[in-house]
């Protein structure tokens, strides 16, 4: 967990209608290329830890008889069901529980998932409760935008998002110490997954970079709630300043780009896996 930082509710406070419409989509190809690489054949289970309004959770479960998004905000678990029904996707159900309480009577799972959302947790102790969870030759699966992609090669037909000037005034309104439900994040959150799986038990099973570099049209509207879907500007820290704020977001947006859009690239998608041990005894796996 992040240093000096507790969990708590409010960290995504009032994100959870926001969330589809304001963040950028992961790289189209990412389930078939983790159904590739995993060689998921519609049969066991998925656990989407952290799984927000089930954007990962929801095209992966096809590729299982059963998927399962866990997540402590029930706002975002009710925006998941509600997508679920809409797309039609009738193999998943959803469950209000921190990933510090697994394995909360689960069961066992083929596949575990954490999408941006591994560093919210107590990762050893959460890393050790996933180990168990998973069926001998189960993985885990951490999903992330790819760090530091190389540059687009096309340029944008539009303005990009000016995300700094974003951060500018979300400094202004909230302080300079990012924000994240009723605590801060001097430090940021931490890296270093790869430590942390290995050190519970699990063996590097390979990792995919899903390209993408597609142009996104992003609106004022989109930019609005791709800055209330993130724990560092939820609507709820602004508290009685929120209409301001949102005022003067759009303001700053519409100054930048007077018909209201731009345009950015959806970056690619990194795929990182560990493997859990054909042996169920962790002190077995070890002595090999």
């Amino acid at each position: 967990m992040p240093e000096g930082w507790r969990w708590d509710r409010t960290l995504f406070q009032g994100s959870a209608v926001h969330y589809v419409q304001g963040r950028l989509p992961y790289a189209p190809g990412l389930g078939e290329s983790l159904a590739g690489a995993l060689g998921l054949d519609g049969r066991g289970r998925l656990l989407d830890v952290g799984c927000g309004p089930g954007i990962v959770t929801l095209p992966l479960a096809r590729f299982f008889t059963e998927a399962v998004g866990l997540d402590p905000d029930e706002d975002m678990l009710a925006e998941a069901a509600r997508r679920a029904a809409g797309d039609g996707v009738a193999n998943a159900h959803w469950v209000a529980a921190r990933a510090e309480d697994l394995p909360a009577g689960l069961g066992e799972f083929r596949t575990v998932t954490f999408a941006q959302s591994f560093h919210w947790t107590e990762r050893e102790r959460v890393a050790a409760a996933v180990l168990g969870m998973l069926e001998p030759g189960g993985t885990l699966v951490h999903i992330a935008d790819l760090k530091d992609p190389p540059p687009a090669t096309a340029p944008l037909p539009l303005p990009a998002p000016p995300y700094a000037l974003i951060g500018e005034l979300v400094r202004h309104y909230l302080g300079p110490v990012r924000r994240a439900g009723q605590g801060v994040l001097v430090h940021g959150t931490p890296g270093g997954e790869d430590a942390v799986f290995a050190g519970a038990g699990f063996a590097p099973a390979g990792r995919q970079v899903v390209p993408a570099g597609q142009v996104a049209i992003r609106t004022v509207d989109a930019l609005v709630a791709w800055a209330f879907s993130r724990s560092d500007s939820a609507p709820h820290l602004f508290g009685d300043r929120l209409p301001e704020f949102e005022r003067d977001l759009r303001a700053l947006l519409g100054a930048r780009a007077p018909d209201g859009r731009f345009a950015e690239h959806i970056p690619p998608t990194e795929i990182r896996m560990w493997r859990k041990g054909r042996c169920t005894h962790r002190a077995a796996s070890a002595d090999r």
